[in-house]
């Protein structure tokens, strides 16, 4: 349904949107030029489109406001597949109308453009509308389905692997006797027996090679000569480990003295230190192949990425 608005500047409407593109006019036989921000918006977090503003944000109005309206519904519904959510306002400002798309965030991703014997996907990347690439459509397939990296299946066996460090760490932290039933339970094996992505970061022996974590200790406030450095890959309460493993070791120790004694203080807390490294390797995301999480110690900080 359209809306109408008067007396807006066009400023107050960039800060409502967390995406925007500005199109003088609407490129009626080129309608990929625009329709790729409409499937990126979609894919990701929504945006807007001005039409009748320039690049540089000046107004310069439509004239036939309802006709571009029509030709954009039109448009939408011959080259978008599914079809996203849109709202079409129409905006006065500067005593000019100006044309709001707005275009929400999509349940059922992706969201692709279909013409010219093509069918991509866009995201958006800064301030641009770029095709998904191999491992963002792999993303925007499980969003759209309701599912997750960690839940998918494998072609891995529950019984051709072992769980002991899950087990151990399992009764140290609940201070109970860990029971194999919990594996099924907790989402890391299938009712047939096959390991989930999950069962794999944290079997024994993980063959996920993104599983990885890279530690350095930095001479001074930099990234330039390394003191000390250790790169670790496999089951992710390993990397957690050793992660707090290297931090303990590349940090400084100091105490405070009491009445009856003395107590340690070590240069950074070890539960906020922890819960960086359990956020880290739990949001972090899996469908990069090439990807680790990097653990960078400086003289004055500790950096996690």
């Amino acid at each position: 349904m359209d809306e109408i608005r008067t007396s807006v500047e066009i400023h107050s409407l960039i800060a409502e949107c967390t995406a925007y593109d500005f199109k003088e006019m609407l490129e009626e036989k080129k309608p990929k030029s625009w329709l790729k921000s409409v499937s990126a918006f979609a894919n990701t977090l929504g945006g807007s489109l001005f039409f009748g503003v320039d690049n540089d944000g000046v107004v310069k109005g439509l004239e036939d406001i309802q006709h571009v309206t029509e030709v954009i519904s039109m448009k939408i519904r011959d080259y978008m597949d599914p079809l996203p959510e849109v709202e079409a306002i129409t905006l006065e400002i500067e005593g000019k109308h100006v044309l709001q798309l707005k275009v929400k965030e999509g349940l059922y991703t992706p969201y692709y453009y279909v013409g010219d014997g093509q069918r991509v996907a866009f995201v958006r990347n800064g301030d641009e509308s770029l095709p998904a690439t191999g491992e963002q459509m792999v993303r925007l397939v499980l969003k759209g389905s309701n599912r997750t990296y960690d839940s998918l299946r494998t072609d891995k066996r529950v019984e051709d692997y072992s769980f002991a460090i899950l087990a151990n760490t399992f009764k140290e932290r609940v201070q109970q006797d860990w029971d194999k039933k919990y594996l099924q339970s907790f989402g890391l094996v299938t009712d047939d027996g096959y390991l989930t992505n999950a069962g794999g970061l944290f079997a024994d022996d993980c063959w996920l090679s993104q599983s990885r974590l890279y530690c350095t200790r930095w001479d001074g406030l930099e990234k330039t000569d390394a003191i000390n450095d250790a790169e670790f890959k496999g089951n992710i309460l390993l990397l957690l480990r050793e992660a707090m493993n290297f931090v303990k070791s590349n940090t400084r120790k100091g105490w405070e003295k009491l009445p009856d004694g003395r107590k340690n203080k070590p240069e950074y807390a070890e539960r906020a230190v922890l819960e960086a490294m359990v956020n880290h390797f739990i949001h972090r995301d899996y469908t990069v192949m090439g990807g680790e999480v990097h653990l960078d110690i400086y003289d004055d900080r500790i950096a996690v990425t």
